[in-house]
């Protein structure tokens, strides 16, 4: 199971929101390149990137601040934020981006989401993020009535090689993940999920551990690491230690 660390950006600056709220947004760096470079030097293996102006605007709005972490590390790097045309995933893959997350789109237009996996295999993956198991769109300002459940398993048969699950009610909030909501997830598809919202503590990542078997392979961690209740080093090396305990 890999720890992600995440950047969210808001004018080039790396900040966290709570509940995904731009006006409740805390800066802790003017530098994203720097501290994409610390996590790494942590053990970091995958970086999460998220665009939030672009997430609000529909369009990418932090290029500069995403090319300048991907010259400053080594480690692979997802992104996601605004992404809506096949021309956008292109210039970020060549660009060297390895992974691209859709979410507004897979629930607007699910066709792209299609078209994307056939043009750029192994490279897409769709985030669903959920307020009450419905799926939030458009940098969460919208709840639609479209099942969590449904729309993987949709994205699932359209070929994307991983869900990212979201629940953004624990999102900056450090309250704990979902982990009956994240496992009943992994449970029903083929395809990784990946845990987000919520993690806190140590005690967060061994309670995903234990559900690494249902399929969950990851959880994306952003303002624990950040604010320090959670130390990415440990964390890695808690997971190295005992992943293959916990193999699916």
């Amino acid at each position: 199971m890999l720890i992600i660390p995440a950047i969210d950006l808001k004018e080039g600056k790396c900040v966290r929101l709570e509940q995904g709220l731009m006006e409740k947004a805390t800066i802790y760096s003017e530098d994203p390149a720097t501290t994409a470079k610390h996590w790494e030097a942590q053990g970091a293996e995958l970086l999460h990137v998220v665009d939030l102006d672009g997430a609000f605007a529909g369009r990418p709005k932090n290029l500069d601040a995403i090319k300048s972490i991907r010259k400053s590390v080594k480690m692979s790097i997802e992104v996601g934020g605004g992404i809506r045309d096949i021309a956008t995933i292109d210039s970020l893959v060549s660009i060297g981006i390895d992974r691209i997350i859709l979410g507004t789109a897979a629930i607007e237009n699910p066709a792209f989401v299609q078209e994307a996996c056939a043009k750029f295999p192994g490279r897409i993956i769709v985030g669903i993020d959920a307020k009450d198991g419905l799926v939030a769109i458009k940098g969460w300002a919208e709840v639609t009535k479209v099942k969590a459940i449904d729309l993987a398993k949709q994205m699932q048969d359209h070929g994307v090689i991983a869900i990212i699950y979201t629940d953004i009610k624990r999102d900056g909030m450090l309250s704990g993940p979902n982990i009956e909501a994240t496992r009943d997830l992994a449970k029903v598809l083929h395809i990784p999920v990946i845990a987000s919202g919520g993690v806190h503590t140590m005690k967060d990542i061994e309670n995903l551990l234990a559900v690494r078997h249902a399929g969950v392979t990851g959880v994306i961690t952003g303002k624990a690491i950040y604010s320090g209740s959670l130390d990415l080093k440990e964390a890695i090396t808690f997971i190295t230690m005992n992943d293959n305990r916990c193999v699916r």
